[in-house]
Protein backbone atom coordinates (compact mmCIF):
# COMPACT_ATOMS: atom_id res chain seq x y z
CA UNK A 1 0.00 0.00 0.00
CA UNK A 2 1.36 3.46 -0.85
CA UNK A 3 2.80 5.37 1.87
CA UNK A 4 2.71 9.35 1.61
CA UNK A 5 5.84 11.29 2.81
CA UNK A 6 4.79 14.92 3.96
CA UNK A 7 7.57 17.77 4.22
CA UNK A 8 9.73 16.91 7.83
CA UNK A 9 9.58 19.70 10.15
CA UNK A 10 13.52 19.58 11.03
CA UNK A 11 13.93 21.94 13.38
CA UNK A 12 11.56 23.22 15.88
CA UNK A 13 11.41 26.62 14.13
CA UNK A 14 11.00 25.19 10.95
CA UNK A 15 7.90 26.28 8.75
CA UNK A 16 8.81 25.40 5.26
CA UNK A 17 11.11 23.50 3.47
CA UNK A 18 13.14 23.57 0.27
CA UNK A 19 14.27 20.24 -1.95
CA UNK A 20 18.18 20.78 -2.42
CA UNK A 21 18.49 17.82 -4.04
CA UNK A 22 16.60 14.46 -4.90
CA UNK A 23 18.63 11.45 -4.56
CA UNK A 24 16.04 9.13 -6.00
CA UNK A 25 13.40 9.93 -8.98
CA UNK A 26 10.63 8.63 -10.13
CA UNK A 27 10.41 4.61 -10.62
CA UNK A 28 13.75 3.95 -8.41
CA UNK A 29 13.65 1.65 -5.46
CA UNK A 30 13.72 2.69 -2.13
CA UNK A 31 15.08 1.11 0.70
CA UNK A 32 14.27 1.44 4.49
CA UNK A 33 16.93 4.28 5.36
CA UNK A 34 18.17 5.68 2.04
CA UNK A 35 18.75 8.78 1.47
CA UNK A 36 15.62 10.62 -0.30
CA UNK A 37 16.14 14.24 -0.46
CA UNK A 38 18.67 16.93 0.59
CA UNK A 39 15.99 19.64 2.34
CA UNK A 40 16.97 23.05 2.99
CA UNK A 41 15.23 24.60 6.55
CA UNK A 42 15.87 27.84 8.16
CA UNK A 43 18.81 26.33 9.38
CA UNK A 44 20.63 24.20 7.41
CA UNK A 45 20.79 22.01 4.53
CA UNK A 46 20.18 18.52 6.26
CA UNK A 47 19.72 14.43 4.23
CA UNK A 48 16.40 13.58 4.68
CA UNK A 49 15.97 9.51 5.13
CA UNK A 50 13.46 6.95 4.10
CA UNK A 51 11.47 5.08 6.70
CA UNK A 52 10.03 3.61 4.41
CA UNK A 53 10.59 0.83 1.48
CA UNK A 54 8.99 0.33 -2.64
CA UNK A 55 9.10 2.50 -5.22
CA UNK A 56 8.95 6.21 -5.70
CA UNK A 57 5.61 6.20 -7.39
CA UNK A 58 5.60 10.62 -7.28
CA UNK A 59 7.31 13.74 -6.37
CA UNK A 60 5.85 16.87 -5.26
CA UNK A 61 7.55 19.12 -4.77
CA UNK A 62 10.76 19.78 -7.61
CA UNK A 63 14.47 20.56 -6.44
CA UNK A 64 13.95 24.40 -6.00
CA UNK A 65 10.72 24.66 -4.48
CA UNK A 66 9.34 25.28 -1.64
CA UNK A 67 6.63 24.26 0.12
CA UNK A 68 4.86 23.95 4.12
CA UNK A 69 5.54 21.27 6.43
CA UNK A 70 3.24 18.46 6.54
CA UNK A 71 2.86 19.24 2.33
CA UNK A 72 3.04 16.58 0.21
CA UNK A 73 6.85 15.70 -0.37
CA UNK A 74 6.36 12.25 -2.57
CA UNK A 75 4.94 8.94 -2.54
CA UNK A 76 6.29 5.55 -2.10
CA UNK A 77 4.88 1.88 -2.83
CA UNK A 78 3.94 -0.72 -4.73
CA UNK A 79 5.52 -0.66 -8.26
CA UNK A 80 2.99 0.08 -10.82
CA UNK A 81 0.17 0.86 -8.20
CA UNK A 82 -2.32 3.36 -9.10
CA UNK A 83 -2.08 6.83 -6.81
CA UNK A 84 -4.74 8.66 -8.57
CA UNK A 85 -7.37 8.30 -5.59
CA UNK A 86 -4.32 9.76 -3.61
CA UNK A 87 -3.81 12.90 -5.56
CA UNK A 88 -6.06 15.97 -6.53
CA UNK A 89 -6.32 18.35 -9.71
CA UNK A 90 -3.84 20.52 -7.41
CA UNK A 91 -1.10 17.46 -6.58
CA UNK A 92 -2.22 17.49 -3.20
CA UNK A 93 -3.20 14.62 -1.02
CA UNK A 94 -6.76 14.44 -1.56
CA UNK A 95 -7.64 13.39 2.22
CA UNK A 96 -5.65 16.29 3.52
CA UNK A 97 -8.80 17.68 4.64
CA UNK A 98 -9.73 15.53 6.87
CA UNK A 99 -7.06 15.90 9.46
CA UNK A 100 -6.93 13.73 12.39
CA UNK A 101 -8.36 14.31 15.95
CA UNK A 102 -5.18 14.79 17.03
CA UNK A 103 -3.99 17.15 14.26
CA UNK A 104 -7.21 19.52 14.94
CA UNK A 105 -6.50 19.25 18.92
CA UNK A 106 -2.76 20.67 17.45
CA UNK A 107 -4.01 22.64 14.95
CA UNK A 108 -6.64 24.54 17.47
CA UNK A 109 -4.09 24.71 20.15
CA UNK A 110 -1.49 26.84 18.50
CA UNK A 111 -4.48 29.03 17.01
CA UNK A 112 -5.21 29.82 20.48
CA UNK A 113 -1.87 30.57 21.56
CA UNK A 114 -1.09 32.62 18.62
CA UNK A 115 -3.65 34.58 20.24
CA UNK A 116 -1.35 35.24 23.25
CA UNK A 117 0.37 38.72 23.37
CA UNK A 118 4.07 37.31 23.44
CA UNK A 119 6.96 39.34 24.67
CA UNK A 120 9.58 40.45 23.11
CA UNK A 121 12.55 38.22 22.25
CA UNK A 122 10.50 35.39 23.73
CA UNK A 123 10.08 32.38 21.45
CA UNK A 124 7.82 29.19 22.42
CA UNK A 125 10.09 25.98 21.99
CA UNK A 126 7.55 23.22 20.65
CA UNK A 127 8.31 19.24 20.36
CA UNK A 128 9.60 18.99 17.43
CA UNK A 129 9.37 15.79 14.77
CA UNK A 130 12.01 14.11 14.47
CA UNK A 131 11.47 11.81 11.71
CA UNK A 132 8.64 11.50 9.29
CA UNK A 133 6.49 8.53 11.30
CA UNK A 134 6.64 10.94 14.68
CA UNK A 135 3.87 11.45 16.08
CA UNK A 136 5.07 12.55 19.85
CA UNK A 137 8.08 12.36 21.97
CA UNK A 138 9.06 11.83 25.06
CA UNK A 139 11.62 13.63 27.21
CA UNK A 140 14.30 11.50 28.54
CA UNK A 141 16.74 14.16 30.14
CA UNK A 142 16.97 17.71 30.22
CA UNK A 143 20.21 18.95 29.65
CA UNK A 144 19.52 22.57 30.94
CA UNK A 145 17.59 23.83 33.58
CA UNK A 146 14.77 26.87 34.05
CA UNK A 147 17.24 29.64 34.52
CA UNK A 148 20.02 28.32 32.54
CA UNK A 149 21.31 30.27 30.07
CA UNK A 150 20.96 29.04 26.07
CA UNK A 151 23.41 29.59 23.53
CA UNK A 152 22.03 28.92 20.07
CA UNK A 153 23.40 25.34 18.86
CA UNK A 154 23.15 23.89 22.98
CA UNK A 155 21.78 20.73 23.52
CA UNK A 156 18.61 21.67 25.30
CA UNK A 157 17.08 17.89 26.21
CA UNK A 158 17.29 14.16 24.78
CA UNK A 159 14.16 13.14 22.81
CA UNK A 160 12.86 9.71 22.60
CA UNK A 161 11.13 9.11 19.71
CA UNK A 162 9.35 5.62 18.04
CA UNK A 163 13.03 5.17 16.30
CA UNK A 164 15.75 6.09 18.72
CA UNK A 165 16.97 8.58 21.39
CA UNK A 166 18.35 11.96 20.20
CA UNK A 167 19.51 14.84 21.04
CA UNK A 168 17.60 18.37 20.33
CA UNK A 169 19.39 21.50 20.29
CA UNK A 170 18.33 25.03 20.78
CA UNK A 171 17.85 27.68 17.87
CA UNK A 172 17.69 30.06 20.07
CA UNK A 173 19.96 31.87 22.50
CA UNK A 174 18.41 33.24 26.12
CA UNK A 175 17.55 32.43 29.34
CA UNK A 176 15.15 28.98 29.59
CA UNK A 177 11.93 30.58 31.33
CA UNK A 178 10.06 27.96 31.11
CA UNK A 179 9.99 23.63 30.91
CA UNK A 180 6.65 22.10 29.81
CA UNK A 181 7.16 19.15 30.63
CA UNK A 182 9.41 16.82 33.24
CA UNK A 183 11.79 14.50 32.46
CA UNK A 184 9.76 11.26 31.41
CA UNK A 185 6.43 13.03 30.44
CA UNK A 186 5.42 12.23 26.72
CA UNK A 187 3.62 14.70 24.41
CA UNK A 188 2.40 15.04 20.78
CA UNK A 189 4.35 16.86 18.36
CA UNK A 190 4.11 20.68 18.23
CA UNK A 191 3.26 20.99 22.45
CA UNK A 192 4.67 23.18 24.65
CA UNK A 193 8.28 21.96 24.48
CA UNK A 194 10.08 25.03 26.50
CA UNK A 195 9.98 28.66 26.75
CA UNK A 196 13.35 30.97 26.31
CA UNK A 197 13.76 34.60 26.47
CA UNK A 198 15.65 37.29 28.21
CA UNK A 199 16.05 36.67 31.70
CA UNK A 200 13.30 37.69 34.55
CA UNK A 201 10.82 37.95 31.76
CA UNK A 202 7.40 36.58 32.90
CA UNK A 203 5.85 33.74 30.66
CA UNK A 204 3.69 32.67 32.56
CA UNK A 205 0.49 33.91 30.80
CA UNK A 206 2.25 32.18 27.61
CA UNK A 207 2.79 29.02 29.15
CA UNK A 208 -0.71 29.08 31.02
CA UNK A 209 -2.60 29.64 27.21
CA UNK A 210 -0.89 26.79 25.52
CA UNK A 211 -1.80 25.08 28.52
CA UNK A 212 -5.43 26.44 28.47
CA UNK A 213 -5.57 25.36 25.06
CA UNK A 214 -4.71 21.96 25.50
CA UNK A 215 -7.24 21.33 27.91
CA UNK A 216 -10.13 23.00 25.68
CA UNK A 217 -9.24 20.61 23.13
CA UNK A 218 -9.33 17.73 25.09
CA UNK A 219 -12.50 18.61 27.25
CA UNK A 220 -14.26 18.40 23.92
CA UNK A 221 -13.81 14.47 23.96
CA UNK A 222 -13.86 13.59 27.46
CA UNK A 223 -17.70 13.23 27.57
CA UNK A 224 -17.32 10.66 25.34
CA UNK A 225 -14.68 8.42 27.53
CA UNK A 226 -16.06 6.07 30.28
CA UNK A 227 -12.77 4.75 31.40
CA UNK A 228 -9.51 6.53 33.32
CA UNK A 229 -8.19 9.44 31.24
CA UNK A 230 -5.01 8.41 29.43
CA UNK A 231 -1.61 9.48 30.57
CA UNK A 232 -1.03 10.50 27.74
CA UNK A 233 -2.75 13.80 25.59
CA UNK A 234 -2.13 16.72 23.17
CA UNK A 235 -0.09 18.15 25.63
CA UNK A 236 1.20 16.20 28.47
CA UNK A 237 1.76 18.03 31.31
CA UNK A 238 1.33 17.55 35.44
CA UNK A 239 -2.35 19.04 36.46
CA UNK A 240 0.02 21.47 38.88
CA UNK A 241 -0.84 24.72 39.64
CA UNK A 242 0.87 27.54 41.43
CA UNK A 243 -1.78 26.96 44.34
CA UNK A 244 -1.55 22.97 44.75
CA UNK A 245 0.60 21.85 47.03
CA UNK A 246 -1.08 21.77 50.31
CA UNK A 247 0.04 20.73 53.68
CA UNK A 248 -2.20 17.30 53.77
CA UNK A 249 -0.51 16.31 50.79
CA UNK A 250 3.63 17.30 50.10
CA UNK A 251 4.16 15.48 47.16
CA UNK A 252 2.85 16.54 44.00
CA UNK A 253 1.02 13.96 41.83
CA UNK A 254 -0.65 14.36 38.12
CA UNK A 255 -4.25 13.59 37.62
CA UNK A 256 -3.70 9.77 37.67
CA UNK A 257 -1.45 9.41 41.00
CA UNK A 258 2.25 9.43 39.76
CA UNK A 259 4.34 11.44 42.15
CA UNK A 260 6.47 13.74 40.29
CA UNK A 261 10.23 13.40 41.24
CA UNK A 262 13.18 13.50 39.41
CA UNK A 263 14.72 10.17 38.38
CA UNK A 264 18.31 10.96 40.80
CA UNK A 265 15.48 11.48 43.69
CA UNK A 266 13.69 8.07 42.76
CA UNK A 267 16.78 6.05 42.57
CA UNK A 268 18.09 7.60 46.07
CA UNK A 269 14.54 6.59 47.53
CA UNK A 270 14.75 3.26 46.12
CA UNK A 271 17.64 2.84 47.68
CA UNK A 272 16.75 4.28 51.22
CA UNK A 273 13.47 2.81 51.39
CA UNK A 274 11.78 6.27 51.67
CA UNK A 275 8.15 6.19 50.53
CA UNK A 276 8.23 9.52 47.87
CA UNK A 277 4.36 10.34 49.31
CA UNK A 278 6.18 11.40 52.33
CA UNK A 279 8.69 13.97 50.87
CA UNK A 280 8.11 17.16 50.13
CA UNK A 281 9.24 18.72 46.89
CA UNK A 282 11.48 21.98 46.70
CA UNK A 283 11.85 21.70 42.57
CA UNK A 284 10.05 23.61 39.92
CA UNK A 285 5.97 23.02 40.76
CA UNK A 286 7.05 20.78 43.94
CA UNK A 287 8.85 18.27 41.80
CA UNK A 288 10.83 16.22 44.47
CA UNK A 289 14.59 16.13 43.71
CA UNK A 290 17.47 15.17 45.13
CA UNK A 291 17.77 17.33 48.06
CA UNK A 292 14.80 16.47 49.53
CA UNK A 293 15.45 12.54 49.70
CA UNK A 294 18.95 13.67 50.94
CA UNK A 295 17.09 15.94 53.90
CA UNK A 296 13.80 14.01 54.54
CA UNK A 297 13.70 12.43 58.22
CA UNK A 298 11.42 9.58 59.40
CA UNK A 299 10.53 11.97 62.08
CA UNK A 300 8.05 13.98 59.30
CA UNK A 301 5.54 11.40 59.88
CA UNK A 302 2.22 12.59 61.62
CA UNK A 303 2.48 11.95 65.12
CA UNK A 304 -0.88 10.41 65.11
CA UNK A 305 0.98 7.01 63.97
CA UNK A 306 3.43 7.24 66.93
CA UNK A 307 2.99 4.28 68.93
CA UNK A 308 0.18 2.43 67.52
CA UNK A 309 0.30 -1.39 65.56
CA UNK A 310 1.48 -0.53 62.03
CA UNK A 311 0.98 -3.79 59.89
CA UNK A 312 4.21 -5.81 58.32
CA UNK A 313 3.31 -6.19 55.18
CA UNK A 314 1.96 -2.87 52.91
CA UNK A 315 0.69 -3.50 49.00
CA UNK A 316 3.01 -1.19 47.19
CA UNK A 317 2.96 -0.62 43.24
CA UNK A 318 4.23 1.84 40.79
CA UNK A 319 2.61 2.61 37.36
CA UNK A 320 5.44 3.10 35.13
CA UNK A 321 4.43 5.05 31.36
CA UNK A 322 5.74 2.94 28.38
CA UNK A 323 8.39 4.32 26.63
CA UNK A 324 8.42 5.06 23.34
CA UNK A 325 10.60 2.15 22.50
CA UNK A 326 8.43 0.01 24.47
CA UNK A 327 5.63 1.05 22.75
CA UNK A 328 7.55 0.64 19.01
CA UNK A 329 8.71 -3.21 20.30
CA UNK A 330 5.11 -4.28 21.62
CA UNK A 331 3.56 -3.03 18.33
CA UNK A 332 6.24 -5.01 16.20
CA UNK A 333 6.57 -8.07 18.13
CA UNK A 334 2.44 -8.27 18.33
CA UNK A 335 2.25 -7.94 14.61
CA UNK A 336 4.97 -9.95 13.61
CA UNK A 337 3.44 -13.03 16.42
CA UNK A 338 0.28 -12.96 14.94
CA UNK A 339 0.91 -12.32 10.93
CA UNK A 340 3.77 -14.53 10.20
CA UNK A 341 2.73 -18.11 10.86
CA UNK A 342 6.27 -19.03 13.06
CA UNK A 343 7.15 -22.74 13.48
CA UNK A 344 9.96 -23.36 15.27
CA UNK A 345 13.21 -26.25 14.55
CA UNK A 346 15.44 -26.58 17.23
CA UNK A 347 19.24 -28.28 17.40
CA UNK A 348 21.77 -29.19 19.49
CA UNK A 349 25.69 -28.76 18.38
CA UNK A 350 28.78 -30.38 19.75
CA UNK A 351 30.90 -27.21 20.69
CA UNK A 352 34.29 -29.13 21.75
CA UNK A 353 36.27 -28.10 18.38
CA UNK A 354 34.59 -24.60 18.71
CA UNK A 355 35.85 -23.95 22.27
CA UNK A 356 39.34 -24.74 21.35
CA UNK A 357 39.41 -22.96 18.54
CA UNK A 358 38.06 -19.77 19.75
CA UNK A 359 40.86 -20.46 22.83
CA UNK A 360 44.11 -20.63 20.31
CA UNK A 361 42.39 -17.82 18.22
CA UNK A 362 42.36 -15.40 21.77
CA UNK A 363 45.94 -16.72 22.00
CA UNK A 364 46.96 -14.30 19.18
CA UNK A 365 48.30 -10.86 21.10
CA UNK A 366 45.10 -7.89 20.84
CA UNK A 367 42.78 -10.25 19.49
CA UNK A 368 39.81 -11.49 21.05
CA UNK A 369 36.56 -12.93 20.01
CA UNK A 370 33.51 -14.76 21.82
CA UNK A 371 31.28 -17.70 20.69
CA UNK A 372 28.08 -14.67 19.63
CA UNK A 373 30.63 -13.13 16.94
CA UNK A 374 31.51 -17.21 15.91
CA UNK A 375 27.41 -18.02 15.52
CA UNK A 376 27.66 -14.56 13.59
CA UNK A 377 29.73 -15.25 10.98
CA UNK A 378 28.42 -18.79 10.78
CA UNK A 379 25.08 -17.99 10.07
CA UNK A 380 26.66 -15.23 7.76
CA UNK A 381 28.33 -17.65 5.58
CA UNK A 382 25.22 -20.20 5.55
CA UNK A 383 22.52 -17.38 4.49
CA UNK A 384 24.79 -17.40 1.54
CA UNK A 385 23.97 -21.07 0.39
CA UNK A 386 20.59 -20.85 1.57
CA UNK A 387 18.89 -17.71 0.37
CA UNK A 388 15.66 -18.51 1.38
CA UNK A 389 16.50 -18.07 4.86
CA UNK A 390 17.93 -14.85 3.89
CA UNK A 391 14.66 -13.49 2.45
CA UNK A 392 12.06 -11.07 3.35
CA UNK A 393 8.05 -11.29 2.75
CA UNK A 394 5.52 -8.20 1.77
CA UNK A 395 2.42 -8.56 0.44
CA UNK A 396 2.46 -9.45 -3.03
CA UNK A 397 6.31 -10.29 -3.20
CA UNK A 398 9.49 -12.62 -1.27
CA UNK A 399 12.42 -10.62 -1.52
CA UNK A 400 15.59 -12.87 -1.70
CA UNK A 401 18.33 -10.71 -0.34
CA UNK A 402 21.87 -11.56 -1.76
CA UNK A 403 23.41 -9.33 1.06
CA UNK A 404 23.74 -10.34 4.33
CA UNK A 405 23.31 -7.64 7.22
CA UNK A 406 22.62 -9.69 10.65
CA UNK A 407 20.61 -8.16 13.48
CA UNK A 408 22.06 -8.60 16.58
CA UNK A 409 19.63 -8.14 19.91
CA UNK A 410 20.60 -6.20 22.83
CA UNK A 411 19.34 -5.83 25.99
CA UNK A 412 18.75 -2.42 26.88
CA UNK A 413 16.67 -0.99 30.23
CA UNK A 414 14.08 0.14 28.18
CA UNK A 415 13.19 -2.96 26.05
CA UNK A 416 15.25 -4.33 22.97
CA UNK A 417 17.04 -2.88 20.33
CA UNK A 418 18.27 -4.93 17.18
CA UNK A 419 21.55 -3.28 15.59
CA UNK A 420 22.60 -4.63 12.41
CA UNK A 421 26.18 -6.07 10.99
CA UNK A 422 26.30 -5.29 7.70
CA UNK A 423 27.65 -7.42 4.82
CA UNK A 424 28.60 -10.04 8.27
CA UNK A 425 29.27 -12.65 5.06
CA UNK A 426 32.66 -10.55 4.38
CA UNK A 427 33.97 -9.71 7.21
CA UNK A 428 36.37 -11.51 9.57
CA UNK A 429 35.52 -12.54 13.06
CA UNK A 430 37.69 -9.81 14.82
CA UNK A 431 35.90 -7.20 12.83
CA UNK A 432 32.32 -8.71 13.14
CA UNK A 433 33.52 -8.96 17.16
CA UNK A 434 34.73 -5.01 16.73
CA UNK A 435 31.70 -4.24 14.90
CA UNK A 436 29.03 -6.15 17.58
CA UNK A 437 30.98 -4.59 20.68
CA UNK A 438 30.43 -0.74 19.38
CA UNK A 439 26.76 -1.21 18.66
CA UNK A 440 25.96 -3.11 21.97
CA UNK A 441 27.66 -0.06 23.48
CA UNK A 442 25.56 2.52 21.42
CA UNK A 443 22.73 0.62 22.46
CA UNK A 444 23.68 0.58 25.67
CA UNK A 445 23.98 4.46 25.72
CA UNK A 446 21.18 5.01 23.67
CA UNK A 447 23.44 6.51 20.81
CA UNK A 448 22.24 3.99 17.88
CA UNK A 449 21.01 5.86 15.18
CA UNK A 450 17.87 4.87 13.04
CA UNK A 451 20.05 3.90 10.65
CA UNK A 452 22.27 1.64 12.34
CA UNK A 453 18.89 -0.50 13.67
CA UNK A 454 17.83 -1.08 9.76
CA UNK A 455 18.21 -3.12 6.75
CA UNK A 456 18.57 -6.42 8.53
CA UNK A 457 17.79 -9.40 6.46
CA UNK A 458 17.98 -12.18 9.61
CA UNK A 459 18.31 -11.80 13.39
CA UNK A 460 20.49 -13.20 16.07
CA UNK A 461 19.37 -13.17 19.45
CA UNK A 462 21.80 -14.88 22.43
CA UNK A 463 20.40 -15.34 25.90
CA UNK A 464 23.27 -17.85 26.76
CA UNK A 465 25.14 -15.48 28.50
CA UNK A 466 22.25 -15.14 30.87
CA UNK A 467 22.52 -19.10 32.07
CA UNK A 468 19.80 -19.91 29.26
CA UNK A 469 19.81 -23.59 27.83
CA UNK A 470 16.99 -22.88 25.13
CA UNK A 471 14.28 -20.27 24.15
CA UNK A 472 12.53 -19.14 20.88
CA UNK A 473 11.90 -16.07 19.73
CA UNK A 474 9.86 -13.65 17.41
CA UNK A 475 10.59 -12.79 14.14
CA UNK A 476 12.35 -9.59 13.58
CA UNK A 477 9.75 -8.49 10.41
CA UNK A 478 10.17 -8.15 7.72
CA UNK A 479 12.79 -10.98 7.96
CA UNK A 480 11.62 -14.74 8.09
CA UNK A 481 14.01 -15.88 10.60
CA UNK A 482 15.64 -15.65 13.55
CA UNK A 483 18.10 -17.67 15.52
CA UNK A 484 17.89 -17.95 19.63
CA UNK A 485 21.18 -18.89 20.97
CA UNK A 486 21.34 -20.59 24.51
CA UNK A 487 24.25 -21.42 26.59
CA UNK A 488 27.19 -23.83 26.36
CA UNK A 489 26.14 -26.33 28.95
CA UNK A 490 29.12 -29.28 30.18
CA UNK A 491 27.27 -32.48 30.10
CA UNK A 492 27.38 -36.69 29.53
CA UNK A 493 27.44 -37.11 25.63
CA UNK A 494 27.84 -40.76 23.55
CA UNK A 495 31.01 -40.81 21.41
CA UNK A 496 32.16 -43.91 19.58
CA UNK A 497 29.75 -45.90 22.24
CA UNK A 498 31.28 -44.03 25.36
CA UNK A 499 29.50 -42.12 27.86
CA UNK A 500 32.26 -38.87 28.07
CA UNK A 501 31.78 -35.33 29.17
CA UNK A 502 31.23 -33.25 26.15
CA UNK A 503 29.90 -29.63 25.78
CA UNK A 504 26.65 -29.04 23.71
CA UNK A 505 25.06 -25.62 22.74
CA UNK A 506 20.99 -25.55 22.05
CA UNK A 507 19.92 -23.49 19.34
CA UNK A 508 16.38 -22.54 18.27
CA UNK A 509 15.01 -21.87 14.79
CA UNK A 510 12.03 -19.69 14.23
CA UNK A 511 11.05 -19.63 10.54
CA UNK A 512 7.56 -17.78 8.79
CA UNK A 513 6.26 -20.97 6.89
CA UNK A 514 5.23 -18.48 4.42
CA UNK A 515 8.85 -17.99 2.73
CA UNK A 516 10.73 -20.88 4.20
CA UNK A 517 9.28 -24.41 4.15
CA UNK A 518 10.84 -26.85 6.84
CA UNK A 519 13.00 -29.10 4.76
CA UNK A 520 14.77 -25.51 4.04
CA UNK A 521 15.33 -24.61 7.30
CA UNK A 522 16.28 -27.73 8.18
CA UNK A 523 19.21 -27.55 5.38
CA UNK A 524 20.12 -24.35 6.74
CA UNK A 525 20.96 -25.24 9.74
CA UNK A 526 22.50 -28.84 8.46
CA UNK A 527 25.00 -26.36 6.61
CA UNK A 528 25.58 -24.10 9.98
CA UNK A 529 26.34 -26.97 12.06
CA UNK A 530 29.33 -27.90 9.45
CA UNK A 531 30.57 -24.12 10.50
CA UNK A 532 29.72 -24.53 14.30
CA UNK A 533 31.34 -27.48 14.47
CA UNK A 534 35.00 -27.16 12.84
CA UNK A 535 34.92 -23.62 12.82
CA UNK A 536 38.16 -23.59 11.00
CA UNK A 537 36.13 -24.03 7.86
CA UNK A 538 35.26 -20.49 8.78
CA UNK A 539 38.75 -19.50 7.56
CA UNK A 540 38.74 -20.69 4.19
Amino acid sequence: MAEIINMPRLSDTMEEGTVAAWLKKVGDKVEEGDILAEIETDKATMEFESFHEGTLLHIGVQEGETTKVDALLAIIGDEGEDISGLLSGSGEVASAPEASKEEQQVENTQAETADVDIPEGVVVVTMPRLSDTMEEGTVATWLKQVGDTVEEGDILAEIETDKATMEFESFQSGTLLHVGLQEGESAKVDALLAIIGPAGTDVSAVASNFKVAGASAKAEEAPKKETAPKTEAPVSKPTVTAEAPKAATPQVTASNGRVFASPLAKKIATEKGIDLNQVQGSGEHGRIVKRDIENFTPAAQSAATVGKFVPAGQEDFEDVPNSQMRKAIAKALTNSKFTAPHYYLNVEFDMENAIAFRAQFNSIPDTKISYNDMVVKACALALKQHPQVNSQWFADKMRLNNHVHIGVAVAVPDGLVVPVVRFANEQSLPQIGAAVKELAGKARNKKLTPAEMEGSTFTVSNLGMFGIDTFTSIINQPNSAILSVGNIVEKPVVKNGQIVVGHTMKLSLACDHRTIDGATGAQFLQTLKGYIENPVTMLV
